[in-house]
């Protein structure tokens, strides 16, 4: 049966219809097969990053990506993969910018007179700028698009869950027990909305040292074992890493000579 999209008169349980809310029409010269959301409680765990390289790993495997910068107050994907300038827009719709590798990336950052311009919207105007990312977008023969989302279980994750058609999300989470207990309201807000969780990056997991090879952990024990154990799902160990830290700060981020989240790209893949 064809999808008109108005999930109101139609009584098929497709991936359009969850939890009862109808989905955002993508744009009409737009395609895109998986959306994954990335996600977390609490701010400046490093969604961002594990955002960039599972774009970035997903592009080395012959795939299309595409990130769309769901963090519409704290926009830091342009400078990771080191694109600037605004975006183009015509009567057809808007076209998100090319990295280096061609990954497609649309962010505020694109519209806005100074990147450095900050941000000031109540929640619902925060929401609809997101909507706009989907509808409005020309998104070309995408087969993966992260959704980097910002912090918390409020106005702009509740949007994507709910507008968006996601097929999982990715949780981010680093090893302090606070950071743990915020996490854990993000997975619950996931199960409320009937969005599967594919994976979890525990960043800042541990430092490497280079002459002896030692993981010290900086941060306290890790809890990855007790999360597999506890949601029967991967979990990726992402170090501290100065040269990835240093790559993402330069706008080089698709320059990482071994990506750390392989494990997790293959989840990804197998959707």
């Amino acid at each position: 049966m064809a999808c008109d999209h108005n999930c109101s008169s139609c009584g098929e349980n497709c991936s359009e219809r969850k939890g009862g809310i109808e989905k955002e029409r993508l744009h009409e010269l737009s395609k895109v097969k998986k959306v994954i959301g990335v996600i977390s409680g609490k701010g400046g765990v490093g969604k961002s990053l594990v955002t960039s390289l599972m774009a970035v790993a997903m592009q080395r495997r012959g795939y299309r990506a595409a990130i769309l910068d769901a963090d519409i107050t704290g926009p830091s994907i342009p400078r990771a993969f080191g694109v600037k300038g605004a975006a183009y827009g015509d009567e057809s719709g808007i076209l998100p910018m090319q990295t280096a590798f061609g990954t497609q990336i649309m962010s505020i950052n694109f519209l806005l007179e100074n990147e450095s311009d900050p941000v000031v919207w109540r929640g619902p105007v925060l929401a609809g700028m997101v909507k706009n990312f989907w509808t409005q977008v020309i998104w070309k023969d995408v087969d993966y698009m992260f959704v980097d989302m910002p912090p918390g279980t409020g106005d702009v994750p509740l949007t994507v869950m709910q507008s968006l058609p996601l097929d999982g999300v990715i949780v981010v989470t680093t090893p302090q027990d606070l950071v743990e207990m915020i996490v854990e309201k993000a997975v619950k807000m996931t199960e409320l909305l009937n969005v599967p969780v594919i994976g979890f990056v525990e960043n800042m997991s541990y430092f490497k040292c280079t002459k002896c090879g030692e993981k010290h952990r900086i941060f306290g024990a890790s809890k990855a074992e007790k999360l597999r154990r506890d949601t029967k799902k991967p979990v990726e160990e992402l170090p501290i890493d100065p040269e990835i830290a240093s790559l993402a700060d330069h706008g080089k981020i698709e320059l990482v000579e071994e990506n750390p989240l392989q494990s997790l790209a293959d989840e990804v893949e197998k959707l």
